[in-house]
């Protein structure tokens, strides 16, 4: 089984400076996309905003109950992005995001690794381990649709005639 420093190193890649599973992460992609692109809506489609206010809703989420805090979230409120009107508040928002997600590897980092195998907050969400390899599997998951929003954003832009 991994052990919470390679644990940490997984969150880390595809959060700040992977490029191994996805060839990218979030810090490249949110950090080469302009507020007008992050808020660009397509269709029915979630914005890039709204996705990764997703990601770092639950990352600041079980980042509270690692500090002792309780387990705020719900599913519910998790796509309920802030409005992002300026690159000021886009920045604001990913430099938060990049905050969170130092703090998260850190605190999954420093964790005993027979904490990975606790309950977290209650059995019925499974362990540490279940929650953190969640958080990877489903940011891995909204980086891919980041993506292709973003390269369709793009296309949008600079049709090929």
């Amino acid at each position: 089984m991994e052990s919470s420093n390679q644990i940490a190193k997984r969150f880390r890649e595809v959060l700040l400076n992977g490029t191994w599973i996805a060839n990218t992460n979030y810090k490249h992609q949110l950090s080469s996309i302009t507020w007008e692109q992050a808020t660009h809506k397509i269709g029915s489609l979630n914005t890039i905003a709204t996705l990764a206010f997703h990601i770092d809703y639950y990352i600041a989420g079980i980042l509270n109950v690692f500090k002792g805090g309780e387990l705020e979230i719900r599913d519910k409120y998790s796509f309920d992005a802030p409005k992002i009107t300026s690159n000021k508040d886009w920045e604001i928002f990913i430099n938060q995001m990049w905050i969170n997600a130092e703090k998260f590897a850190k605190h999954v980092e420093s964790m005993p690794n027979n904490k990975l195998e606790d309950d977290f907050v209650d059995e019925k969400y499974g362990s540490y381990r279940r929650n953190i390899e969640g958080v990877i599997e489903h940011s891995y998951y909204h980086l891919g649709q980041i993506s292709l929003i973003h390269k369709m954003i793009r296309e949008l832009n600079n049709p090929q005639t």
